[in-house]
């Protein structure tokens, strides 16, 4: 159980940076025109391929598990 106490900020550190680098990398569709209330492209449906895919999976999964990882470590200190 300590390895896991002393892992687990070291996790949530690289967890964290993934996290943000694969947000940062995701292209955004909206322009000024999106911003403002208008589209660029007039559809709302936009699919996702290649490295865009799994850039947003990336960040779907590394979100899920620094939320639980920060709740176990909540958990972990309150049982200490």
């Amino acid at each position: 159980m300590s390895l896991v106490i002393q892992i687990l900020p070291y996790a949530q550190i690289i967890l964290s940076v993934i996290l943000v680098l694969s947000i940062m990398l995701q292209q955004s569709s909206a322009g000024v025109g999106g911003a403002l209330g208008g589209g660029e492209g007039g559809s709302f449906h936009h699919t996702r391929r290649g490295f865009e895919k799994f850039l947003f999976f990336l960040s779907l999964v590394c979100g899920i598990l620094f939320a639980v990882f920060a709740f176990l470590s909540i958990i972990i200190k309150a049982n200490s």
